[in-house]
């Protein structure tokens, strides 16, 4: 992880395009297996190396929402909006692209792309300006 990276960034700090990039994780077995009794989903790829090789996968395979977290939290490992972020948006955007599998190694890479008012409730809504970022995992 690069420890040089800004903690609690404001709108003002952020310049468009700016790129922050996470450490790595190598996902294990115990890693899915945890994610899928946190969620009570104990699909069979999720859990059986060998329902999971005979269905095409090499290993495992995590849950959807297991990759999602994992960025998430790869992400404020970075510290970046510890105290100053209100909401994470942009999940009506996210597009799965591939399986992540037991043995991947996982990274996220985190591009602030345009600003404006945040897409929250009027009445909790502010006139603070807000940076979004668009994130994509790498494997």
């Amino acid at each position: 992880m690069d420890t040089s990276a800004p903690i609690n960034l404001r709108y003002e700090d952020i310049a468009l395009g700016t790129e922050f990039e996470t450490a790595a994780h190598t996902v294990t077995e115990a890693d899915i297996a945890v994610f899928a009794d946190v969620t009570r989903d104990h699909h069979p790829l999720h859990l059986d190396a060998g329902y999971a090789k005979s269905r095409g996968f090499p290993a495992v395979i995590g849950h959807g929402l297991f990759g999602l977290s994992l960025m998430e939290g790869l992400k404020s490992e970075l510290k970046l909006y510890e105290e100053t972020s209100v909401a994470s948006l942009g999940w009506d955007e996210v597009k799965f692209k591939g399986p992540i599998v037991a043995g991947d190694s996982c990274a996220c890479v985190s591009v602030s792309s345009r600003s404006g008012r945040p897409k929250i409730p009027r009445a909790a809504s502010s006139s603070r300006r807000s940076t979004f970022s668009t994130s994509a995992m790498r494997w």
